[in-house]
C-alpha cells in the first residue's frame, strides 16, 4: 500500500492528469507499446551480433558506430521536414518504417546486411524521434511541454524495462530461433504503436511555410503586386528564421551534448569501471541500472516541474553540474575497495548521477523549447536533437579515453567538463532571462 502522499501515488495522478490532453495521450500510447520492442531489441542487440550472426566484437562495434551516426543527419532532417509537411504523418510514416526494418534484423545473417538494416533502421527511428520533438513543442503550451517530455520518458524507461525483461527468454532459451522470433514481435509491437500516432490532431502540425492573408484594396478586391510582396517578406523571414543563425541556440545546442556525455559514463563507463577497477562482483552493473531506471520513473515528472521557466532550467541545470562532478569522484573512489564497500560506494555514485541526469534532462527540454523560434520549432528541435547524437557517437570514445584509461585522472577530467557545460548553460539561462533581452 502507498500513503497518499508518497511520490509514486503523485506521480501517477500527475500521469492520469496529463492524459487527458489528446496529443499527449496518442504520443503516451505510441512510446508505451513501441518501447517495449525496443527494449527487446537493445536487450539483445550485441549477443544477436555475435552469438547469433557470428560477428566479431570489432564488427558489431562498427555496426553500432556507423548506425549512430546515420541518426545524427536524422536527428536534422526530421525537424527539417516537419517544418514543411505534416509532422504527425512523417511520423507515423517514419516510426512505421523503423519498425518494420526493426523486424527485418531477424533475416541479416552476415555483417553487411546486419550494418545496412541498422544504419536504415535507426535511420527512420531517429527520423521519427526528432518530428515527435516538433509535435511536442507545436502541441502544447509552453507550461506543459516539459511535462509532456517528462512523461514520455518516464513511460519509455518503463516500457523499455518490460522489453528487456521479455529478451531476457531469448537469453535464456539462447537459440537462434528464440533470438530471431523476439526481434520479430519486437518489430511488430512497433508497428501498433506507430498506429496510435493516427490519433493525433493536425493542429501540432506547423502552418504553411510562407503562408501569408491576401492584401486587399480599399474597395475590396486583392492587390495582387501588395500579396507578392507579402509573400515574399514571408519567405524571407522563414529563411532568416533558421536556427543555423541563432548563435546563442548553437552553443545551448554544444554545450547540452557535452553534458550529455553524462549518458556514455552510465552507459559505457560505469560497466567498464566496474569490472576492470574495482572488486565488485558483475552483477553490480544491472544493480545500478536497476537503480537508476527506478529513480528516473519516480522522479523525472515531478522534479522537471517548473522548468519551462528560463530561471528554473538554468538553476536545476547547474544543480545538475554539481551532482554529475561529485558522481565522478564518487565513481573514481569505488576502485580498489573491498567488494561489500566498492558495492555501496558505487550505488552512492549511481544514485547521484541518475539525479544529475533527471535534473538536466528537465533544464535541457526547458531551455531547448523556450529558446527555440517558435515558427521553425522542427528545425530547431531537429538542431537540438542533432547535438545529442553526436553526443552519443563521440562519448563511448572519450569516455574510454579518460576514466577508463586514465583512471581517477581522467574521472577528473570528466568532472571538470561536466561542471563547465552546465556552467555555460547555467549563463546562457541567465543571460536570456534577464530583462530587455529578446527571446523567440
Amino acid at each position: 500500500m502507498h500513503s497518499a502522499g508518497s511520490p509514486l501515488v503523485r506521480l501517477g495522478a500527475w500521469v492520469r492528469t496529463s492524459l487527458e490532453d489528446p496529443v499527449l495521450r496518442a504520443l503516451v500510447t505510441a512510446t508505451a507499446v513501441s518501447r517495449i520492442g525496443r527494449g527487446v531489441f537493445f536487450a539483445i542487440t550485441v549477443l544477436f551480433f555475435t552469438q547469433i550472426i557470428g560477428l566479431s566484437g570489432t564488427e558489431a562495434a562498427i555496426v553500432l558506430a556507423v548506425a549512430s551516426a546515420c541518426g545524427v543527419l536524422a536527428s536534422l532532417l526530421g525537424g527539417w521536414l516537419a517544418d514543411r509537411w505534416s509532422a504527425r504523418r512523417l511520423t507515423f510514416a517514419f516510426e512505421l518504417l523503423g519498425a518494420i526494418f526493426l523486424i527485418g534484423y531477424a533475416f541479416v545473417g552476415d555483417f553487411v546486411s546486419a550494418l545496412v538494416i541498422a544504419c536504415v533502421g535507426n535511420f527512420f527511428d531517429t527520423l521519427g524521434h526528432s518530428s515527435r520533438s516538433a509535435i511536442i513543442a507545436r502541441g502544447f503550451s509552453p507550461d506543459k511541454r516539459v511535462n509532456a517530455r517528462a512523461v514520455l520518458r518516464t513511460i519509455t524507461n518503463l516500457s523499455i524495462a518490460l522489453g528487456a525483461g521479455i529478451a531476457a527468454i531469448a537469453l535464456a532459451i539462447g537459440t537462434a530461433v528464440a533470438y530471431r522470433s523476439v526481434i520479430v514481435a519486437a518489430g511488430v509491437l512497433g508497428v501498433l504503436g506507430a498506429m496510435a500516432l493516427l490519433r493525433l490532431p493536425a493542429h501540432v502540425d506547423a502552418p504553411a511555410r510562407g503562408a501569408v492573408e491576401p492584401v486587399h484594396t480599399e474597395t475590396g478586391s486583392i492587390d495582387t503586386a501588395a500579396s507578392e510582396q507579402s509573400a515574399r517578406e514571408s519567405r524571407h523571414d522563414w529563411n532568416r528564421r533558421s536556427p543555423w543563425r541563432d548563435r546563442r541556440y548553437l552553443l545551448l545546442t554544444l554545450l547540452s551534448a557535452m553534458f550529455g556525455m553524462q549518458f556514455g559514463v552510465a552507459e559505457v563507463g560505469m560497466p567498464l569501471w566496474i569490472t576492470t577497477a574495482t572488486n565488485a562482483p558483475e552483477v553490480t552493473v544491472a544493480i545500478l541500472l536497476i537503480v537508476n531506471t527506478t529513480l528516473v520513473v519516480i522522479f523525472q515528472v515531478p522534479m522537471s516541474r517548473g522548468t519551462h521557466d528560463i530561471r528554473t532550467a538554468g538553476r536545476v541545470t547547474m544543480i545538475a553540474g554539481w551532482l554529475m562532478a561529485a558522481a565522478c569522484i564518487v565513481y573514481a573512489l569505488s576502485a580498489g575497495l573491498p567488494a561489500w564497500f566498492a558495492i555501496v560506494v558505487l550505488i552512492i555514485a549511481a544514485v547521484t548521477h541518475t539525479f544529475a541526469e533527471v535534473l538536466s534532462q528537465a533544464g535541457a527540454w526547458g531551455l531547448s523549447f523556450e529558446l527555440a523560434d517558435s515558427k521553425r520549432a522542427g528545425a530547431y528541435q531537429g538542431v537540438f536533437g542533432m547535438g545529442f547524437s553526436l553526443s552519443a557517437l563521440a562519448s563511448p570514445i572519450l569516455v574510454n579515453a579518460t576514466a577508463i584509461e586514465l583512471g581517477i585522472v581522467g574521472w577528473i577530467i570528466l568532472a571538470v567538463i561536466f561542471l563547465g557545460a552546465a556552467l555555460g548553460i547555467a549563463a546562457i539561462a541567465r543571460r536570456a532571462a534577464a530583462p530587455g533581452v529578446h527571446n523567440s
